[in-house]
């Protein structure tokens, strides 16, 4: 992998991930106990890859704040900032000056994703592609766009969502280029790989190869599927070199209390100075810094924000408390619920059933 390095696209501000992303980018919200970047880093460190440049825009200056020049990851970092949005192509062809490989990994920054990277830089490399397409297949495809292939792997179209798609294989976010096709991007205005660059380098005769696999991966940009894909992180069902502790049903990071009769598993992780109190339950959640689930509150399936408080008897579930937000004893919120920071809710302040 001595001629491949890696651009990572992390500049969308996370709209869909509100309001967990009004203090963090996407990729730096903690998950599995340490910000998602860090997990994606790990997978092309591992993967031989030494050099990466990041691609960023919205709350720049976390990143390097928080990784530096790379050096603890044994990675060298370069950031480069997009002073507007370009799309995913105008991000590449932003970053095209920094690099010097032949060949480019470039990776959506909020792609869980457990593929073997190097198979994809081998099929990009045997194929002799311009660009190399990990695709991924899924139990139902419809509602994204389908990119079929033929016998010999090359890309035939960009297909749009329908309610009949051809194929199960998708874009799973990950690409190979030759560095001279990004370097022909069109640079300082928006530019869509899929309905774009891809559909361009067809029709002029380029070979776009895909490489098909059944491997993990999960789109990270809803509440749901980031606290899915941080349980299967801490579970060990998604891979990452990354993880502050061995795998199993919990990590707790230094400096957090869980009580002893407290229920705390299905890949929860719970943040530094958190405190879990007695006989709580808490199953497959992201319990950020320094939040406080109280005696006997249940949550489930939700992230707790910073410095947030779940107080006694509430129950949480398949929601996103803010930081700094308090649920009041005994409320209940349920079914993608979204509490904004600082707000706090009085004890029953909010329920679904009758017994109070």
């Amino acid at each position: 992998m001595d001629d491949v390095e890696a651009v990572v696209l992390v500049g969308g501000k996370g709209t869909r991930l509100r309001p967990l992303t009004l203090s963090a980018p996407k990729p730096m919200l903690p998950t599995a106990g340490v910000p998602f970047l860090a997990h994606l880093l790990s997978r092309i460190r591992a993967a031989g890859v030494r050099r990466v440049v990041l691609g960023t825009s919205y709350l720049a200056e976390t990143f390097e704040e928080h990784f530096g020049n790379g050096e603890s990851l044994d990675l060298e970092l370069t950031y480069v900032v997009e002073d507007q949005p370009l799309g995913t192509g105008g991000g590449i062809a932003n970053v095209a000056k920094h690099l010097t490989t032949e060949n480019v990994m470039v990776f959506n920054g909020d792609v869980l994703c457990g593929t073997d990277l190097t198979a994809v830089v081998d099929t990009h490399r045997r194929t002799d592609a311009d660009v190399t397409l990990h695709l991924v297949r899924v139990q139902d495809p419809r509602a994204y766009g389908c990119v079929p292939t033929d016998a010999d792997g090359r890309v035939q179209a960009f297909l749009e969502k329908t309610e009949d798609p051809p194929t199960d294989q998708i874009n799973a976010g990950c690409y190979v280029f030759r560095r001279s096709v990004i370097e022909d991007i069109p640079q300082g205005r928006v530019v869509s790989v899929e309905r774009e660059t891809f559909p361009g380098l067809l029709e002029a005769g380029a070979r776009v190869s895909g490489h098909v696999d059944n491997a993990y991966w999960r789109d990270m940009g809803t509440p749901a599927d980031l606290v899915h894909g941080s349980a299967d992180l801490v579970r060990g069902v998604a891979p990452s070199a990354a993880l502050p502790g061995p795998a199993g049903e919990s990590i707790v990071l230094p400096g957090a209390t869980v009580a002893k009769d407290a229920f705390v598993f299905g890949g929860t992780a719970v943040g530094r100075d958190a405190v879990i109190g007695a006989g709580a339950k808490v199953e497959g959640c992201m319990v950020f810094d320094g939040a406080v689930i109280e005696p006997h509150a249940v949550v489930e399936s939700s992230v707790v924000g910073a410095g947030a408080r779940i107080e006694a008897g509430a129950h949480v579930r398949d929601a996103v408390i803010g930081d700094r937000a308090v649920i009041g004893a005994h409320c209940e919120l349920k079914g993608g619920v979204r509490v904004w920071p600082e707000v706090q809710l009085p004890p029953h302040g909010v329920r679904f059933s009758a017994d109070v």
